[in-house]
């Protein structure tokens, strides 16, 4: 192919050992093919270099971040290109009159949540895996995390793209006013596109001014269900807390095992509830209290400081660290109305017994974007085919209760037939359309999200 000798670039490389660390993102399940080489450019024009051969070659290119997905959308095909921007990390601006930043796609969450928040401002998409993640990577998946509940999703925050089309052209889109509406959203249609219509090099957010030191309370319920109805009752009642987090009996069985948190030992599900309000803080924890004894929550405990309410976030987020100890996991992220939470949660415990697989749940319970880890043993065939088929019918336990299959990991490999149940004939059609006009040779991270068209 003489892919080396065509860039004459040093930030390519077709190292064996080398393309082997960068094949699989974090999901479980996933195939990967054997790419025949790694790109790591520094800036738009190499990316845009990189695309005009691939584009002349008719070769396969994946775009990749951090690798912290967990649908298979960054894992390498065939033949490809994998396209790292994980060096890509420059903080170009941080606009502290308009409220937006300005990245390189490669900028990882937390670095730049730390760096507005040093200015006074907010930057709101928190993932759990905030302190790995890219924001690029969390645009092409459109992201969620903890806050959303209050603040939004990634496609919320995000004004203005730089996009290098799959023929090497660069593309900016959108814009950094508050307001606009000049021609279609292409930003709308990037985000959340997982590197098959575009590669994303500049991305520039909105910000607010920082939050309030939030305020966090706890509240231990006997049942999920009761937690469910506390989560119904306290947002429909008109509260808007800036995290609403659900955890089950496995799911705090496997937490406390890695870290001893002082939860008690016959609590069934744990809600966990935050305020940012400032002085309207604690009238928003008493209400939160005040509903989840009503529906029968056995305690409830409102941290007294900002250490005891990071302990009790920490709780939260060290969920998904702590399910890694049991074993291979397939993480689902189905997302429901609020009003079926409770029946989802009976219908992930029957599939549980139904298959025999142990499948913690926690998630994110204001918006109904929940997460269960079915946990299977990859050496042991009878346990994989359980475990897939427990993930399958949690997904269409999601969709029977009018939700999606996807709520913020996105789509990759691992749920593209899925998709395709959900969208329908038609709207699958629709997006066959849309890829083959931005990416007619079907080079960008082929096989993921959509077929190509026949």
């Amino acid at each position: 192919m003489g892919l080396i000798a065509e860039l004459e670039a040093d930030f390519v490389t077709t190292d064996p050992d080398v393309l082997a660390g960068y094949r699989f993102d974090q999901a479980g399940f996933g195939t990967a093919g054997v790419p025949v080489a790694l790109a790591r450019p520094t800036d738009t024009e190499e990316v845009a270099r990189i695309l005009r051969v691939a584009s002349r070659h008719r070769i396969p290119v994946v775009p990749q971040g951090a690798r912290t997905g967990l649908s298979g959308g960054a894992n390498a095909v065939d033949g490809a290109i994998l396209l790292s921007l994980e060096r890509m990390t420059r903080i170009l601006d941080i606009d502290e009159i308009n409220h937006t930043a300005t990245v390189q796609p490669g900028v990882v969450n937390a670095v730049l949540s730390h760096a507005v928040e040093d200015k006074g401002l907010f930057y709101p998409p928190d993932p759990g895996s905030w302190e790995s993640s890219t924001i690029g990577g969390n645009v092409a998946t459109n992201a969620g995390g903890l806050c959303c509940v209050k603040y939004g999703v990634t496609s919320d925050f995000v004004r203005e793209l730089e996009v290098v089309l799959a023929d090497g052209r660069v593309l900016r889109t959108g814009r950094r006013t508050a307001k606009g509406v000049a021609g279609y959203d292409l930003v709308r249609l990037f985000t959340g596109s997982e590197g098959t219509l575009g590669v994303i090099t500049e991305v520039t957010v909105a910000l607010r001014p920082v939050a309030e030191a939030p305020l966090t309370a706890v509240a231990f319920f006997a049942a999920p269900p009761a937690a469910c109805r506390t989560v119904t009752e306290y947002l429909s009642s008109g509260q808007r807390p800036s995290v609403l987090e659900l955890m089950d009996k496995p799911t705090i069985d496997a937490v406390a095992a890695y870290r001893d948190l002082g939860f008690p030992d016959d609590v069934e599900a744990v809600l966990i509830a935050q305020s940012d309000r400032g002085p309207a803080a604690p009238h928003d924890l008493e209400a939160f209290a005040k509903v989840a004894r009503s529906c029968g929550a056995t305690e409830v405990l409102v941290a007294s400081d900002r250490t005891e309410a990071d302990l009790l976030i920490a709780a939260r987020r060290l969920a998904g660290v702590a399910m890694e100890q049991l074993g291979d996991r397939l993480v689902d992220d189905v997302c429901v109305p609020r009003s079926r939470l409770a029946e989802f949660f009976e219908g992930v415990t029957a599939i549980s017994r139904e298959h025999d697989v142990l499948i913690p749940t926690c998630g994110h319970a204001g918006d109904g974007n929940m997460h269960p880890n079915v946990v299977f043993d990859a050496a042991d065939p009878d346990s994989v085919r359980r475990g897939q088929a427990a993930f399958d019918a949690i997904m269409a336990l999601g969709l029977r209760l009018g939700g999606t299959i996807t709520g913020e990991h996105g789509v990759g490999m691992l749920k593209r037939d899925w998709l395709e149940r959900e969208l329908g004939e038609v709207g699958v059609s629709v997006h066959q359309a849309v890829k083959q006009a931005f990416d007619p040779l079907g080079i960008l991270n082929p096989g993921k999200v959509v077929r190509p068209l026949p």
